[in-house]
């Protein structure tokens, strides 16, 4: 699977759709593939701060827990609470029904430090 062209990544494997003040983060698919079938999301509650490369939820599945880790800092605006009763959307719609979060930026400069779609093939290459 290509990943989405119109995203940023992190090298801990969430994607960031920005829109204008606003990033929605999920998990790609390189990620929910590696972590086998998704069983329970764990994630904050709106209102809640979130800190650019802390993690800020997890995702459990039949192999393992892993963090979810932020793309940027800022405030918890929505939270998808379908991907919370329907864990394994993750695994079926990574880019589009399994968003996680959608985040207010803090500090919009925390964006550029995020890898193009090529630039995290190439991160994947290299992991490989």
């Amino acid at each position: 699977m290509t990943n989405p062209r119109d995203l940023k990544y992190t090298k801990e494997h969430e994607w960031a759709r920005i829109e204008g003040n606003r990033v929605t983060v999920g998990i790609t698919h390189y990620a929910q593939e590696a972590l086998g079938d998704v069983v329970f999301v764990e994630l904050p509650g709106v209102g809640d701060k979130i800190i650019e490369g802390e993690a800020f939820g997890t995702v459990e599945s039949v192999k393992s827990v892993s963090d979810l880790y932020a793309p940027v800092s800022g405030e918890v605006v929505e939270v998808n609470d379908n991907v919370l009763d329907s864990p394994e959307t993750v695994n079926t719609d990574p880019y589009g029904a399994a968003w996680m979060i959608v985040v207010e930026i803090a500090d919009p400069t925390e964006v550029d430090k995020l890898l193009s779609a090529e630039q995290y093939e190439e991160f994947l290459a290299e992991q490989d």
